[in-house]
């Protein structure tokens, strides 16, 4: 895949709008997830489907970053050092990302359904905000 300054504005655009699609298509997934109890899964998927909306971010502006680290530090820097987006997404995007590679990577982690019930529509409404922001830039 061509990096985001290769990219034409066409290109740029489709590959936003298809990472935002991801974002709200990855949300039913965690969705079935908390129905059927797989908390940890659920929570991996809420982490990608927000990761998927600052991805989505990221390209629109040029931003470039290579790892999740760095895509979770350039949102920080662009977004929330300069009040363009409100401190507590950062806070709640950090949160989910510790999260979530506890619950892929650490032993005996065990979420339940109330920290679902809690960062599900947390995720949502940050999917919405980045999604406003990337509007509000191409107005």
């Amino acid at each position: 895949m061509k990096t985001p300054h290769i990219l034409t504005e066409s290109e740029r655009q489709d590959l936003v709008s298809y990472r935002l699609q991801r974002a709200k298509g990855t949300l039913p997934e965690a969705d079935s997830l908390i129905r059927d109890g797989y908390y940890n899964a659920a929570i991996n998927r809420l982490y990608y489907a927000c990761y998927y909306a600052v991805i989505a971010l990221l390209i629109q502006n040029k931003i470039e970053a290579q790892t999740h680290q760095g895509v979770k530090q350039m949102f920080a820097l662009h977004y929330i050092a300069n009040k363009k987006m409100e401190q507590r997404y950062s806070i709640f995007y950090s949160r989910l990302f510790n999260s979530r590679m506890s619950g892929d990577y650490d032993d005996f982690i065990q979420y339940d359904s109330q920290m679902l019930s809690d960062i599900r529509p947390q995720a949502e409404e940050f999917i919405k905000a980045i999604e406003a922001e990337i509007t509000t830039q191409l107005s």
